[in-house]
């Protein structure tokens, strides 16, 4: 299973994450991150591209998988943005309170198993006034896709890190403590039981 979790799954979670379609989706927030940035689930570094160089002073890429980090090794060196690893899980931000002005989270809460926790971290470090940018996949509007879902869930979680097909993203928003500014929702290209996306901005309540 250590095989699998630190060689296996980081090669094909970096795939999956690094289609066109999800890179499109990524360019719609990321760029409008600034100052202090916490990065839940930085992953292979697929986000660091995307960053504008003149609005961001520094990136702390949290991030608890081994395997992922070494993915990112390469485009970490790339970049001229400080990047700073935090090797812990989302919820345990070694970071001090109002210490952020940007959280990024980009297809992460659907595989962080305690999100109330992480979220109320998350909201924690971040600045009275400052940003959380997030897309990810979660719960589709319609009855036909949520009951694929539910269906297939339980062996995708094995597979997939923990992934949850059909999280609520804007409702685990709300419950804990953060009011959605702006927010898109859209199928993207893929299979539909994992390509209904949210993306948007919020601010701590």
């Amino acid at each position: 299973m250590n095989v699998y979790q630190n060689h296996v799954l980081p090669h094909l979670i970096h795939i999956a994450c690094g289609t066109a379609p999800v890179r499109r989706q990524r360019e719609k927030v990321v760029p409008a991150a600034s100052g202090r940035v916490l990065e839940i689930g930085m992953g292979s570094g697929l986000n660091l591209p995307h960053y504008d160089r003149n609005r961001v002073e520094r990136v702390w890429g949290l991030e608890p998988s081994e395997g992922m980090r070494r993915k990112a090794a390469k485009r970490v060196r790339r970049t001229d943005i400080p990047v700073e690893w935090l090797d812990l899980p989302g919820e345990e931000i070694p970071l001090d309170d109002d210490s952020v002005d940007t959280v990024v989270l980009t297809y992460t809460l659907c595989s962080i198993a305690d999100w109330r926790s992480a979220l109320e971290q998350m909201r924690r470090v971040l600045r009275p006034g400052g940003l959380l940018l997030f897309c990810e996949h979660g719960e589709a509007p319609d009855a036909s896709v949520r009951r694929w879902q539910q269906r297939i869930e339980p062996v995708w979680k094995r597979l997939a890190g923990g992934c949850h097909l059909a999280r609520p993203v804007p409702r685990c928003l709300a419950e804990s403590g953060f009011a959605i500014e702006q927010m898109e929702t859209a199928y993207i290209a893929g299979p539909r039981f994992a390509s209904f996306n949210y993306w948007g901005m919020a601010k701590g309540r």
